[in-house]
Formats: C-alpha cells, sequence, structure tokens
C-alpha cells in the first residue's frame, strides 16, 4: 500500500516568489510542512565574520545538500529529523536545531534543490518560478536591506558578483527539470489554484487506491 508522504519542489532564482508559492501551498493544502533549502547552508562559524561576507552563498557548494537528502529521506519515512537552523545575519547556524514532524505534504524550496541529482529525484511535482530580472533584483534588496541588516552598497555588489552569475551558471538550467513552470512570480493565484487542484487530484486517487487495497485484503 502507498503511503509514502507527496513530495512538492518549488525552486527559482532569488527573488522570484518561489517561498511566497511554497507558502501559499502550504496554507492550502491540509497536513503539509516546507523543509527549505536555506536551513541547510553550512556552517561558517570557523571563519571570522569579514570573511563569511565574502562567501559566495549562490553556489551549490555553499549548501549542506547531502543532509538535507538524508533528512528528506527520514520524513518520507515517517520518521522525524532535527534541522539545523541558520542565521543570515551572522552567517552560522544557531545552536539549536528544529524539530520537523512527518507530514503527508512536503513543500521542498530553495534556489538549487533541482540542481542536485539526489534531492530532485526524491520530488513527486517539480515546479519552478520564474519572475523578471529586475523585480526578482527589487525583491532580493528590500529583504536584506530590512531583514538582514544588510547595506545597500553591499547587496548590489553581491548581486553582481555571485547572484547573477550563479543564477545564470546553476539556477537558470534546472528549469528544464521542471514539472510544472509558473511565470510572474509567487502570487500567481492561477497557477497556485491549478497546483492545488493537481495535488489534491493525485491525494484523491491514493487514497481510493489505499481504501480498495483495504478491502481487498
Amino acid at each position: 500500500m502507498y503511503n509514502t508522504p507527496f513530495v512538492i519542489g518549488v525552486a527559482g532564482g532569488s527573488g522570484s516568489g518561489k517561498t511566497t508559492l511554497a507558502n501559499n501551498l502550504k496554507d492550502s493544502i491540509l497536513n503539509s510542512i516546507i523543509l527549505s533549502h536555506d536551513f541547510y547552508y553550512k556552517d561558517n562559524k570557523d571563519i571570522s565574520f569579514e570573511e563569511r561576507v565574502q562567501l559566495n552563498y549562490d553556489h551549490p557548494n555553499a549548501f549542506e545538500t547531502g543532509l538535507m537528502v538524508e533528512h528528506l529521506k527520514l520524513l518520507k519515512q515517517s520518521l522525524p529529523v532535527e534541522r539545523p537552523e541558520y542565521s543570515f545575519v551572522t552567517h552560522t547556524r544557531l545552536e539549536e536545531t528544529i524539530t520537523v514532524i512527518p507530514s503527508p505534504i512536503i513543500i521542498v524550496e530553495g534556489l538549487l534543490i533541482f540542481e542536485d541529482k539526489a534531492l530532485a529525484e526524491l520530488m513527486d511535482i517539480k515546479i519552478f518560478v520564474e519572475a523578471d530580472d529586475d523585480i526578482r533584483f527589487i525583491r532580493r534588496l528590500t529583504r536584506d536591506v530590512k531583514d538582514r541588516g544588510r547595506s545597500l552598497d553591499s547587496v548590489i555588489n553581491q548581486y553582481l558578483s555571485t547572484v547573477k552569475p550563479m543564477h545564470d551558471e546553476f539556477i537558470q538550467p534546472t528549469k528544464k527539470h521542471a514539472d510544472i513552470i509558473v511565470p510572474k512570480g509567487g502570487n500567481n493565484t492561477v497557477a497556485l489554484h491549478m497546483i492545488i487542484d493537481r495535488v489534491n487530484a493525485i491525494l484523491n486517487r491514493t487514497k481510493n487506491f489505499q481504501a480498495e487495497y483495504i478491502q481487498e485484503i
């Protein structure tokens, strides 16, 4: 009998609206949780803050993706995990971890979640969120200055030196792996409702299959 949690992957460039879409899906689908790739940034506490600021956080090597793969496999086995908690202010992991309880629906969200083959293969549906480059930049600028205590110059310099090049090299090419491409960012309500309907249809078919299986036994 099939009872493995259903995994939805939501990827896209920085500021594309992927987090908004993931949150909208979570709010609209019962018994769902979000597992963000951002939780799995490597801990850089062994180097100075000045050195941490200079690191490339948009490269696949910035993440401990292997740990995320391990955690997602455990969650798909209906086992809880202790995921990391990361600070974007200090660029280090916090001492405490967060207990994640398995759920029938797991929404995996992040820049590079389709770039890692082992991680992508654990997803049942892959969604890529698109938005114009200028809109993505403005959103990132606003977020980093307001929520992460960054200076205007540092955000612009980072965008030009790493964010845009890494997007072109690693993130945009993963669009080809997506089952669904959502234009106009995470607030595309038409796309949101279509995705919700699709997921609910799959879940209903699974429930019907389980019911028939039990009756046969």
